[in-house]
């Protein structure tokens, strides 16, 4: 008796679970490669989804591209890295309103055996001078990605114009920032990365941290809803749930547990 009633009640829990996954709101979300690098999306997007019923779909790019994705209304959330060009985002009239989500930091990496002797040094200009001076490879994601326009400021703060060496000592890789900290391993240059990708990185061979700590090294990440209004197929209610849980305390709680080895990835810094 209890054999043929144990399956009914098995597939009436399949067919639920089925209507439940059909009837779970999707959204697109473009985001950047660093947090998909890091492994936070793989983290914390089931517990979104248990949570909200809201399905995330990351399309993960540099910040500029997934701006571009946005502007086209080719997604319904946004989540970069780069605050000028997300307040550009809104004031344009293609976001409603960003909001501070989290942050952590860049750091600078470089093979430990050092050509342009920058460690020690406490000076973010004088240690850009230096590599520049001294004609040491340094790889650059060069793809208008948060990072990338993070770096074209701190040069242009070091009075360097890197670009102008783009082919000799200056190398842009245009791809991602797991690609770019790979091109750097392989030449044995120095690169700009985000914490998060560096500590998930698994092939640091011999490159280490030679630089950190600078206040201009701070890396906010904010999140945006696209305008509905100007993209009447935003899905503005999975939008909502999505931001709303995410800025939430019980989304901040969970965005600062994600950690590896013990480190923490990410600060969680959204307002109440």
């Amino acid at each position: 008796m209890w054999g043929p009633l144990k399956n009914i009640i098995f597939a009436v829990f399949l067919i639920l679970v089925s209507v439940n996954a059909v009837h779970a709101e999707t959204l697109i979300l473009a985001s950047t490669t660093s947090t998909q690098n890091s492994g936070l999306f793989d983290y914390i997007l089931p517990t979104i989804e248990k949570e909200t019923g809201v399905r995330v779909h990351v399309v993960a790019v540099g910040t500029g591209a997934a701006i571009k994705l946005a502007r086209n209304g080719d997604a319904d959330v946004l989540m970069v890295h780069h605050k000028p060009s997300e307040e550009k985002f809104v004031s344009d009239g293609y976001g409603v309103e960003r909001y501070d989500l989290m942050y952590n930091d860049f750091v600078l990496l470089g093979p430990q055996s050092d050509p342009a002797e920058i460690a020690g040094l406490n000076d973010l200009a004088t240690v850009l001078q230096k590599i520049a001076s001294t004609k040491s490879i340094f790889v650059s994601r060069g793809d208008d990605s948060g990072t990338h326009k993070r770096e074209v400021e701190l040069w242009k703060i070091a009075g360097v114009s890197a670009v102008a060496n783009s082919g000799s000592w200056y190398l842009e890789s245009g791809s991602g920032m797991g690609a770019t900290l790979n091109t750097a391993v392989a030449m044995q240059g120095y690169v700009l990365a985000d914490r998060a990708t560096w500590l998930s990185f698994q092939n640091k061979q011999n490159m280490a941290i030679l630089f950190e700590g600078d206040k201009r090294l701070f890396n906010q990440y904010g999140i945006v809803m696209v305008n509905p209004d100007r993209y009447p197929h935003v899905k503005s209610s999975a939008a909502h749930k999505l931001i709303h849980w995410l800025l939430s305390a019980k989304g901040q709680v969970k965005i600062s547990s994600f950690n590896i080895g013990g480190e923490q990835l990410f600060t969680p810094n959204a307002l109440p």
